[in-house]
């Protein structure tokens, strides 16, 4: 059991908290440590210009992009792939300016899962986001790099997640971000971290860039326009489909359609015939602990920065080697939200994955980034998810996966677009080492006042 005595007075400038919860909380701790810096201590107020969440209202989401702006929720600011979200109808939505982000503000989730950061770069710029997300904009007392390396930080971490209130949803308020201490950096310290922020967030933007080529160059090439397939399916057809399926979005979706147009107009391979293996590890019980492998689920493997708190023990992961992933092996989800795909890198090399995401080996001779553009792409998306079996809890097996056709292109339209897929990996890897390295030498400087 956790005791302590609180002072009155002290309580009185913490807004008179009574739950145990906040007085025993990390960030506690974390204040009496930011409180023993040589340096002068600011409030987060102080170094912002504004620390608001935008606008509560009612949301018409739509399918045209040319209808809509891209609608990112609290789980959406931490994305590496900020295109594929939702899209606010521009003509319903109210008060668009209000939920606007811009370009160097730091991003920080209020609700649900409290406390998490991301600093928004160029793809963040211009789309709309819910009022569960608080926004910071610097006013240069301090570099705004550095403000956001400080809350990302274990230590900005445990500031902000102190504050949190509520007994079912809990949240946390842009009063209380404003009280959080801050110190007076020395200058140039603050600019060796916000040069890494900025040029970490310059590659992000350049990685995307990239991605998306790729993606345009794929779905002009094989563009379909979305017909109604007929509502009548022979008994053949239902007889010679995989599992003789008789649901009707697998012989008449939009999905379907896309499928036969590649099928029959384009050369094209089965994932089974490019790859090697596709598998996904057995249901198994987790042992968590606090020092061990990094264990990512369907969700985290899509972050900009791919990360957990929970850690499976060295023992288990070696008992389970099948939950070890590769370099270059392509990752899909499975289980629940069907088709987000992933290239496994150096760093995503160095956790174990779920066995709600699918592994996905390709044979050595493949054009692995290309292969990775077309399942990526919105037609590898369709490809994929018209095989989704469940009626409540979606799903795909490897062996629906070996049926999803791979379009081929002339050798050197494929060889560019794989080019395209290198650049966005090493821009990405760049980028995640660089805002590690900010936010490590934030923590760092923080540990020595204490040692």
């Amino acid at each position: 059991m956790k005791t302590c005595t609180v002072n009155y007075s002290v309580n009185a400038q913490t807004g008179l908290r009574f739950d145990a919860s906040f007085h025993l909380s990390d960030g506690l701790i974390v204040r009496r440590q930011i409180a023993s810096s040589p340096y002068k201590l600011l409030s987060i107020k102080d170094v912002s210009s504004k620390i608001f969440y935008g606008n509560r209202a009612k949301r018409i989401y739509v399918s045209k992009r040319d209808s809509g702006i891209p609608f990112l929720s609290s789980s959406d600011i931490l994305r590496a792939d900020l295109e594929n979200v939702k899209l606010a109808s521009k003509k319903y939505t109210p008060c668009i300016e209000q939920m606007t982000l811009e370009k160097g503000w730091t991003l920080i989730s209020r609700s649900g899962t409290i406390g998490n950061c991301a600093f928004a770069n160029a793809k963040h710029a211009q789309k709309l986001a819910s009022e569960h997300v608080i926004r910071l904009v610097p006013n240069n007392i301090l570099r705004g790099g550095l403000v956001y390396a400080y809350l990302a930080s274990k230590y900005g971490y445990s500031l902000l997640t102190q504050g949190t209130f509520g007994a079912v949803i809990q949240h946390i308020e842009p009063d209380f971000v404003a009280s959080i201490p801050i110190p007076q950096f020395p200058d140039e310290f603050q600019k060796k971290v916000d040069d890494l922020i900025q040029e970490s967030a310059r590659l992000r933007e350049e990685a995307a860039d990239a991605l998306s080529e790729a993606h345009n160059i794929i779905e002009e090439k094989f563009n379909i326009a979305s017909e109604k397939k007929s509502s009548r399916v022979s008994v053949q057809s239902i007889f010679s489909s995989h599992n003789k399926r008789f649901e009707a979005f697998y012989h008449t979706s939009p999905n379907r359609s896309v499928y036969d147009y590649i099928t029959s107009n384009f050369k094209y391979k089965t994932l089974g015939e490019l790859t090697l293996r596709i598998f996904r590890p057995g249901i198994f019980k987790r042992e968590y602990v606090t020092n061990g492998v990094t264990f990512l689920g369907g969700a985290d493997i899509l972050m900009a920065i791919p990360e957990s708190d929970k850690k499976l023990s060295f023992r288990q992961v070696e008992q389970m080697p099948e939950l070890k992933v590769k370099k270059d092996w392509i990752l899909v989800t499975c289980g629940g939200t069907i088709g987000n795909t992933v290239l496994i890198d150096d760093q995503l090399e160095k956790c174990v994955i779920s066995q709600h995401v699918m592994r996905v080996v390709p044979k050595d001779d493949v054009l692995k980034g290309y292969l990775y553009a077309v399942l990526s792409s919105k037609i590898g998306n369709k490809l994929i998810t018209l095989f989704t079996t469940g009626s409540v809890i979606p799903q795909i097996e490897a062996h629906h996966l070996d049926l999803v056709p791979v379009p081929l292109l002339e050798e050197n339209l494929m060889k560019q677009i794989d080019g395209l897929i290198s650049s966005y990996v090493e821009k990405n890897e760049v980028s995640k080492q660089l805002e590690r390295k900010a936010i490590s030498m934030v923590e760092q400087e923080i540990e020595s006042w204490n040692k």
